[in-house]
């Protein structure tokens, strides 16, 4: 007898060397595709994670304009606009002011979201503070982040951010690693800040963030390969707290859900009330493996409505 994840592994391994058959044609199997590739999917995606500008590389600039047009060749209806302020972030600085402005431009296709550097913040008072982050609001941001601070993840000055947050209302979206937002395997700082906050959402991202989907995570950094082993973090902390959810961009989303296919598909099934479809785009040209992973995967259509689309809906308020 073998287990069952052994099992798959064996015929992922015969897919590879042209093994066919109906079991082995209904297994999800991830490949590289072509852009042309990409195929439509159940519903249009909201994008929980992009950036405009520039990033690291300063010839690689992305306007709004580009940003939509890749939008529309992706079939992803909206998309959120992430600022960059923190020095840790980026080489190059987004400000909110930017993402605000290419909503405007694009009021029915990018959602703007706005972000203060803790650190910034600390020479305003709380009050301040929350009448800034309201006037934000009251422009069209809905919501906090790209939260990406070289700061312990519950340092007084980050807690101070999400207490303003959750007065005013705005979900917070944050990077975790051992950088920014830092924490330990268990993540038990990110856990101090969903119990002293939980009328605030806040949604993860990150190496640190999703590498702690297994349980035998020993570093908050990088991207661990490799069978996913069970009592990871994330599922502790989504079964404990109502206001954790996940967003799936970048390598570190892709990596948490396709190292070990049969564990990701699971997990998203498991936790579809709580995990957003995102991509993490900021440069033209940009590779994103998302789109052929939850293909291959073959989720139930009503996991894809709400992943894809749905919770972005509901976390957001989009209507």
């Amino acid at each position: 007898m073998i287990s069952r994840r052994d099992f798959h592994r064996r015929l992922a391994a015969g897919a590879l060397a042209g093994v066919t058959g109906s079991l082995l044609s209904s297994l999800p199997r991830l490949q590289a595709q072509d852009e042309t590739e990409i195929a439509k999917p159940s519903v249009p995606y909201i994008d929980m994670h992009t950036h405009i500008g520039q990033y690291t590389d300063p010839e690689k600039n992305l306007p709004a304009s580009e940003l939509v047009a890749w939008m529309d060749a992706h079939y992803i209806e909206k998309a959120v606009v992430l600022p960059l302020v923190s020095p840790e972030s980026t080489l190059f600085l987004q400000p909110p002011e930017l993402a605000l402005a290419a909503a405007k431009e694009y009021p029915d296709r990018l959602i703007p979201f706005c972000c203060y550097d803790p650190r910034h913040a600390k020479h305003v008072g709380a009050e301040a503070l929350v009448r800034h982050l309201r006037r934000y609001k009251d422009m069209g941001a809905k919501g906090f982040g790209e939260h990406k601070v070289g700061l312990p993840f519950n340092d007084p000055l980050m807690m101070r951010v999400y207490a303003a947050c959750e007065e005013v209302g705005l979900p917070i979206l944050f990077h975790l690693d051992t950088i920014r937002g830092t924490d330990q395997p268990g993540l038990p700082n990110l856990e101090e800040a969903l119990a002293t906050f939980p009328s605030l959402t806040f949604i993860g991202h990150g190496p640190g963030w999703w590498a702690s989907i297994s349980g035998d995570v020993e570093s908050l950094g990088g991207y661990p390969k490799g069978d996913v082993a069970p009592d990871g973090a994330i599922d502790r902390l989504m079964e404990q707290y109502p206001n954790i959810y996940g967003d799936l961009s970048a390598g570190s989303g892709n990596n948490a859900i396709a190292r070990d296919m049969e564990f990701g598909r699971e997990f998203l099934i498991r936790r579809q009330d709580r995990i957003c479809f995102g991509t993490d785009f900021l440069a033209p040209g940009q590779a994103v493996p998302q789109f052929a992973t939850l293909q291959a995967m073959k989720l139930p259509p009503e996991v894809e409505e709400k992943v894809f689309r749905g919770n972005a809906i509901r976390i957001l308020d989009l209507g």
